[in-house]
């Protein structure tokens, strides 16, 4: 939408000479893009960083053809196009040719900022979100930084020709190591979406190229792109925005008409056994599951083109359950990175210290990996295993997490030598919507677990520390009510069961008198949502 340090659009008429338009982008336009409405002919897009002799005023590319950055004086009639003259923060300036300024056409400008340090975004009104910006082509697994996480990036080739491709995290944009699962659409062409591409994967800063092509990666040839970066840029306010279980109707519809956003992980669980399955719209059509170390594998049903949630399997019924997430800033977020083998920070846009983190090989039979603060970082429990908590160094090198970075030892399972790839899972407490904590049991019932909520809890996870302990899970789509209530786990394969093993509480909930989750003088860990 029309935003000022963001986006503009405005419409003119031509001249017979060269004329200012007015716009209101509040700052120096980055890239122009103009059509005349009236004739057919190019598409004329401006971009501050196309000229390769400094002087993107004198040339452009066309947004409907895969031509090189042409400029004047190698074509003379561009002297025309802009009149030679740069863009300001309140104007724009056309010449006289016919794709910007003819006398008695009708224009549309459509104009895009570049922040740089200078965004006014955000709660705090300091956060970029677009850039417009160049990078030299070079090899595979060179990252481009463009200071955030994107969620739009187009790119075209100006040394050469090439299409102007357009990724976006609706459609897909799937991490290493499986690159060939990218999404691709082109501004020129009316070609249909190219799918099972492998282009690039988004990272925390920016995007990284996964694979060779000539339109996004040629050793030394210029490109100049557009980023959007990935919102929202606030902590939530309202769980239901943020989280939402559902539980199968039985109509054999899929499990994404009942959320109100979008979903960016999701956990499936069948209640009759079987285990649990996780996908995340990083990983696009794959999945791993919590009750086992087994790799990632594919699962061609998982789709997270959706604004109302996830999956397209149209078998589900009521014997499942979905558990919905989106992130946000300071309650849950996630990131892919590659293992070194050696001690490393990983950086991360939780925008807060991660109270717990769920960490998997991605590739290798390595167990999932659990870093809570309770435990800190010279501990770890095991998402898949009911084994007491293990004092390691190895895991998180014993480092405790920072709003900005997590850090990872030397192990295979949270950061193997061999280049194999991780997802990490990053949860947080967010006063009224979220509550990662822990509490003392004390063998009786009626023990209440303040959260901070003032409705109770419609999501609860808990795991006794110390000892063995599975993780139990309650939501209120199955049921958290003040008797017998129905539980899973995600360390094993069993089929639901039940017992009033808690209660529901304004404030949170109630665990009751179970060596499970209420085990007296025993620390139990949990994550609540409102």
């Amino acid at each position: 939408r029309k935003a000022p340090k963001f986006f503009d659009v405005v419409t003119y008429s031509g001249s017979s000479s060269a004329q200012t338009i007015a716009h209101n982008l509040g700052v120096t336009p980055a890239m122009i893009i103009v059509k005349q409405l009236n004739s057919s002919g190019r598409w004329t897009v401006y971009h501050k960083d196309a000229s390769p002799t400094g002087n993107p005023e004198n040339g452009r590319v066309a947004l409907n053809t895969t031509d090189q950055w042409y400029e004047y004086p190698g074509i003379s009639s561009f002297a025309n196009l802009w009149n030679q003259t740069a863009p300001t923060s309140t104007h724009f300036t056309v010449g006289t040719d016919a794709t910007t300024g003819a006398s008695g056409s009708t224009y549309v400008a459509y104009l895009f900022a570049h922040n740089n340090n200078d965004g006014e975004f955000g709660p705090d009104s300091d956060q970029d979100i677009i850039k417009c910006d160049k990078y030299t082509g070079g090899t595979t697994g060179t990252e481009v930084n463009v200071g955030f996480e994107p969620q739009f990036v187009m790119f075209k080739r100006t040394t050469g020709s090439g299409d102007w491709m357009v990724f976006d995290a609706m459609r897909g944009v799937v991490s290493d190591p499986y690159p060939n699962l990218d999404n691709t659409l082109f501004w020129n062409l009316n070609n249909a979406e190219r799918t099972n591409t492998g282009y690039i994967g988004f990272t925390p800063t920016g995007f990284i190229h996964q694979g060779g092509s000539g339109d996004t990666n040629t050793n030394g040839d210029t490109y100049i792109y557009m980023a959007i970066r990935r919102g929202p840029l606030a902590a939530p306010t309202d769980a239901t925005k943020v989280f939402t279980p559902v539980l199968g109707d039985g109509s054999g519809t899929p499990s994404i008409k009942t959320t109100n956003h979008i979903t960016d992980f999701g956990i499936a669980q069948n209640k009759t056994g079987g285990g649990t399955v996780v996908g995340t719209r990083l990983l696009g059509p794959r999945q791993l599951k919590t009750h086992t170390d087994g790799a990632e594998s594919a699962n061609s049903y998982f789709g997270f083109d959706f604004q109302n949630g996830w999956h397209t399997w149209t078998g589900l019924n009521t014997d499942y359950i979905n558990w919905n997430w989106k992130r946000a800033p300071s309650y849950f977020d996630m990131v892919i990175y590659t293992g070194t083998g050696s001690n490393r920070t990983v950086s991360h846009n939780l925008g807060a210290v991660p109270e717990m983190m769920w960490i998997k090989n991605r590739e290798a039979s390595e167990s999932w990996i659990v870093y809570h603060k309770a435990l800190g970082a010279t501990k770890y429990a095991m998402l898949d295993k009911d084994d007491a908590d293990i004092t390691n160094s190895t895991r998180f090198n014993n480092t405790t997490p920072t709003a900005s970075v997590f850090t990872v030892g030397t192990d295979n399972s949270t950061n193997s030598p061999n280049s194999n790839t991780h997802v990490a899972y990053l949860f947080a407490t967010v006063a009224g919507v979220s509550k990662v904590g822990s509490y003392t049991g004390n063998g009786s019932d009626g023990h209440i677990i303040d959260c901070g909520f003032s409705n109770g809890a419609r999501f609860i996870l808990i795991r006794l520390v110390g000892t063995s302990g599975s993780w139990y899970i309650f939501d209120t789509a199955r049921g958290i009510v003040s008797g017998s209530d129905p539980y899973l786990k995600l360390d094993t394969t069993d089929a639901e069961a039940s017992s009033d093993l808690i209660d529901p509480h304004s404030s949170g909930f109630i665990v009751n008198n179970s060596a499970l989750i209420n085990a007296n003088g025993y620390t139990h860990i949990f994550y609540a949502i409102a």
